[in-house]
């Protein structure tokens, strides 16, 4: 998950960039943006899996041990976090596919390519902020210490320039063109290293989960 998660914040940093200097645009870029939200989406699910089948102390121990591919838990925020951003993966998915057409007018681009690319932020914004809060036990708090916190931190702000970019990439119907087009690619860069980063403290924080169980049992 956490290599999924890595590897595709790079190919949207790796993107984003030979955006902002390409003289025009550039299939790879697109290919490579495309190839980034499916690994986004490759991972989110992985952690939607994972959140499916946490242990629950409430349910036979023969039920724990089955494997669950889906299951509808809204009451849950891990739950919620998780599904609201595979839901905004997919997005990414239909956003970054069709954004590989070519010959789109400003409305097509923005109904095909924008739309689904600035809903799949907001569901990225939304998952950001539930992870937050459950690990603050509220919407704000800060604890330095804790690798927990800022994973969630680094992918609320990975989110918030995600939002931005979103934003500045509405193309204009009277000039064709983007809002703004290097905030647009500057916050996809933002986004993508502030994900990278969150991605890279995974394994760190699993280890540390680890030794504390192994204290637990063993104590």
């Amino acid at each position: 998950m956490a290599a999924a998660f890595a590897v595709g914040s790079l190919c949207f940093l790796v993107a984003s960039v030979a955006a902002q200097w390409a003289s025009s645009p550039r299939p790879a870029i697109g290919v490579t943006f495309f190839a980034g939200s499916l690994l986004f989406t490759a991972a989110a699910y992985l952690q939607y899996s994972e959140t499916v089948d946490v242990p629950r102390e409430h349910v036979p121990r023969a039920r724990r041990l089955r494997l669950r591919p889906a299951s509808w838990e809204p009451q849950r925020i891990d739950w919620l976090a998780s599904a609201v951003q595979l839901a905004g993966t997919l997005l990414f998915n239909v956003s970054t596919f069709l954004a590989m057409q070519h010959g789109l007018d400003a409305r097509q681009t923005d109904l095909r390519v924008w739309a689904p690319d600035a809903a799949g932020s907001v569901c990225f914004l939304v998952a950001s902020a539930l992870a937050y809060a459950e690990v603050c036990h509220r919407w704000w708090c800060v604890r330095r210490r804790s690798l927990s916190w800022w994973i969630v931190a680094l992918n609320l702000l990975g989110s918030i320039a995600f939002g931005v970019a979103a934003i500045a990439s509405l193309v204009e119907p009277s000039s064709d063109v983007m809002v703004n087009v290097r905030i647009a690619n500057a916050g996809t860069s933002i986004g993508a290293v502030c994900f990278l980063a969150g991605a890279l403290l995974l394994p760190r924080e699993a280890a540390a989960e680890r030794e504390s169980s192994v204290s637990g049992e063993a104590g």
